[in-house]
């Protein structure tokens, strides 16, 4: 019996450090709605470029927007420039407010990398990622 406890707290332990990660960032975010006027993103999972929505998103420069994680594990998004970072969002959580202070970008998940996404795109599908954090590299 305490060999079975024992086992079963390992195995949670481990999957909990695989899905969160150790992003270096703050743990991201509440459950609370975001401000008044900010943008929202929904995180669906690991899907490529499908696994936020809307993808791409339309903030404009200087608007407030915050990442909400409606799938079941620890997500952390940074954009491919390294200038904003969401911190670890747990899953119903959502990432403090941030402010978009470029007219576009790419962005990735640090801890599925296939997760890519894009703020202001033209059209179509965003840009592949591009970067330490993308497939490949």
């Amino acid at each position: 019996m305490r060999s079975t406890l024992l086992a079963g707290s390992i195995v949670a332990a481990l999957a909990s450090w695989h899905c969160g990660g150790s992003g270096g960032g703050p743990t991201g975010g509440s459950g609370n709605p975001p401000p008044a006027g900010a943008s929202t993103i929904s995180i669906l999972g690991e899907r490529g470029a499908q696994s936020f929505s809307p993808n791409p998103a339309s903030v404009r420069q200087g608007d407030l927007f915050v990442w909400r994680n409606t799938d079941g594990v620890v997500h952390h998004i940074v954009l491919n420039d390294g200038s904003l970072d969401s911190g670890d969002i747990a899953p119903g959580a959502s990432s403090p407010a941030l402010r978009l202070a470029v007219d576009g970008a790419n962005y990735h998940c640090t801890i599925h990398p296939a997760m890519v996404g894009s703020i202001n795109a033209s059209s179509g599908e965003p840009p592949p990622c591009t970067g330490l954090y993308c497939p490949g590299n």
